[in-house]
C-alpha cells in the first residue's frame, strides 16, 4: 500500500471517529508505528489531523478550513476517478464547459482527452495543465487570471468579470461541502464569487462531490441544492443524504468505485498498487435539467485510466420537474462506456 493510501485510510478513520490511535492504525494496516507516525506527520504538516500522545486527532470543523490542493489529493481516490468517468460521459464534442478548481475537477480533466473539438474555461491552473498537456489543436483552452488561493483556483475582480461575460454549455462544479441549510460551499470567499460567477455561465450545472463532503460546510455557499442540474457522488453516500439531495437536486447520480481500486485503498498489509481506474454506476434521483461532476488521481500524472462500464439508474421525477434524463422521467436507463 502506498503512503497516499495509508494516509486516506488514516484521514477517513479520523473523519469518522475523530480520532486514531497509533497502535490500532499498525494492526489495521500491517505497517510498524514508525511508519504510522511518518504518515502521521505528513498529515499533521498538511493542517489534516493534529498529533496528540500515541495517535492524532481531526482538526476539521471549522468553516474556514481550507486543505490545499496536495492536502486533498490524498482523499477518496477511487471516488474520484469513478465520479470523474461518470462525469466525462456527459461530455459531447464541439461543446463549450467550465471546469471550477479543485482535486475532482482535475481528475475530471484527465478523463477528456479522447472528446474532440472542446472549449474549456478553468480559474484552476493545475487544469490548465492537464487539457494542454496532450496539445491537442483542436481543444480551446481559456484560464482566468486572479489571485491564486491554496487550492489552486485563480479569484479576485479579474476572474469574476471574465467568466460573468461567458455563457458555457456545461459547467462542472468541485465543492468543498455539502449540508441541507447551507447547500454547497466553500472555505474561501473570494473562490465562492468566482465559482458562482463560472455556475452563473452554465447552460446545464453539474457539482462533483464524493461522499466525504456530506455534512461539511464551508463559510460561504456557492450555490442552493435546488439550482444545481446533476449532482454526482459515490456509493459511500449515506441513504439519508441520498434521501435529502434527491428531493432537492433536479438529478442524483451515483458513481460506483472500481471494485479493485477502492479494496486497495481500505486493505491492510499485503495490499498491492493498483492504477487508479474509476467506472460508474448511476442512479438517478428525481430528473430534472441535468449537469454532471468529476475526480482525482495523483497530481502531475496526465495518463488517462480507462473506465468500466457503468450504469445510470433513473428514479421517477417529481411532477412538475423537467424531464432531463434522456430516457425522461420514470424510466430507468442503462449507459454502457
Amino acid at each position: 500500500m502506498l503512503a497516499r493510501q495509508r494516509q486516506e485510510v488514516i484521514l477517513d478513520e479520523v473523519r469518522r471517529t475523530g480520532a486514531v490511535q497509533v497502535s490500532e492504525l499498525v494492526l489495521r494496516l500491517g505497517v510498524s508505528d514508525m511508519t504510522i507516525r511518518r504518515d502521521l506527520d505528513a498529515l499533521a504538516r498538511q493542517g489534516l489531523v493534529e498529533k496528540v500522545y500515541g495517535g492524532a486527532t481531526s482538526t476539521l470543523g471549522r468553516s474556514t478550513d481550507e486543505p490545499g490542493f496536495e492536502a486533498k489529493s490524498v482523499r477518496q481516490l477511487a471516488e474520484k476517478e469513478a465520479i470523474a468517468s461518470v462525469a466525462a460521459g456527459m461530455v459531447r464534442p464541439g461543446t463549450a464547459i467550465g471546469l471550477s478548481a479543485g482535486t475532482t475537477t482535475w481528475t475530471l480533466a484527465r478523463h477528456l482527452d479522447d472528446i474532440p473539438d472542446l472549449t474549456v474555461v478553468t480559474n484552476s491552473v493545475r487544469v490548465a495543465d492537464v487539457l494542454q498537456q496532450r496539445g491537442r489543436a483542436d481543444r480551446t483552452v481559456v484560464l482566468t487570471g486572479g489571485v491564486r488561493t491554496p487550492s489552486d483556483a485563480l479569484v479576485g475582480p479579474v476572474a469574476v468579470q471574465a467568466l460573468r461575460s461567458l455563457h458555457l454549455d456545461l459547467v462542472f462544479l468541485g465543492v468543498h461541502g455539502m449540508a441541507p441549510r447551507a447547500g454547497f460551499t466553500t472555505p474561501n470567499l473570494n473562490e465562492s464569487e468566482a465559482n458562482r460567477a463560472l455556475a452563473e455561465a452554465a447552460s446545464r450545472l453539474v457539482v462533483v462531490a464524493d461522499h466525504a463532503k456530506w455534512s461539511t460546510v464551508g463559510i460561504s455557499t456557492i450555490v442552493d441544492f435546488a439550482e444545481v442540474d446533476v449532482l454526482i457522488s459515490d456509493d459511500g453516500l449515506p441513504a439519508d443524504a441520498r434521501q435529502v439531495l434527491s428531493e432537492q437536486v433536479h438529478e442524483l447520480v451515483i458513481a460506483e468505485p472500481a471494485a479493485g481500486l477502492k479494496a486497495d485503498q481500505h486493505a491492510g498489509a499485503g495490499a498491492g498498487e493498483s492504477s487508479p481506474a474509476g467506472s460508474g454506476s448511476a442512479e438517478s434521483g428525481p430528473a430534472g435539467s441535468g449537469a454532471a461532476e468529476s475526480g482525482s488521481a495523483e497530481p502531475g500524472s496526465t495518463d488517462s485510466v480507462p473506465a468500466d462500464a457503468g450504469r445510470a439508474d433513473s428514479v421517477p421525477a417529481d411532477s412538475g420537474s423537467a424531464g432531463a434524463s434522456p430516457a425522461g422521467p420514470g424510466t430507468e436507463q442503462e449507459v454502457a462506456r
